[in-house]
């Protein structure tokens, strides 16, 4: 699948990584992050200037972004709702609407990269929660940025590796994911128990 993706970029250019990098914004299943990597490369062979891979996925992802915000807005609570039934979604999208409701803007932006898999489902919640738009564009403009460099710089500097390099990239945004669902239960029942035996957390706390 790998090479009929980059075999598209290497026929029709920049376009492939831009319509890649929107859908994934929208919550569409693309691989964007490993197109990226694969623009990056070609950069690095000198198929494309690095710094129009950088602009133009940028852009895309600014505009889906704001495209998955502006559906949240406009009518998101249905469309998580019925997400949420393909219980392969729903513990990403209660991820999700935790980093939002708790993190705002902060959340916004780590899930831009470093939880990259919650970020299109970030887009939704935040829109459908009426984050603010200015904040919900800052943090996600500087997310955004951070994301492409990272992927995009990782293709250019090893283009000759890309190989190896791919199962490593993904299997590390799986962990990522992974780790931050593992963390955010925890977080939850910790303040359920909290919640459900103040008394004794408070003795206990007075020892």
């Amino acid at each position: 699948m790998t090479d009929t993706l980059f075999a598209l970029v290497s026929n029709y250019g920049l376009w492939v990584v831009a319509a890649s990098v929107f859908l994934s914004c929208i919550a569409l299943p693309i691989p964007a992050s490993v197109l990226m990597l694969g623009a990056g490369a070609f950069a690095a062979s000198g198929d494309f200037m690095l710094w129009q891979v950088l602009a133009v996925s940028w852009i895309a992802a600014m505009i889906g972004d704001q495209t998955g915000f502006q559906i949240g807005r406009a009518g998101g609570a249905t469309l998580i709702a019925r997400l949420q039934n393909r219980p392969s979604r729903a513990r990403v999208i209660a991820r999700a609407r935790a980093t939002v409701l708790r993190h705002g803007g902060i959340g916004v932006f780590l899930s831009r990269w470093l939880f990259s898999p919650l970020g299109p489902y970030v887009n939704l919640i935040a829109g459908a929660a009426d984050l603010p738009r200015k904040r919900f564009t800052l943090w996600g403009a500087l997310g955004e940025a951070v994301w492409v460099a990272l992927y995009v710089g990782l293709g250019y500097a090893f283009a000759g590796r890309l190989d190896a390099l791919i199962p490593i990239v993904v299997d590390w945004s799986g962990l990522v994911l992974a780790l931050g669902l593992g963390l955010g239960a925890a977080v939850l029942l910790v303040q359920r128990v909290r919640r459900r035996y103040p008394v004794r957390v408070r003795s206990r706390r007075s020892r």
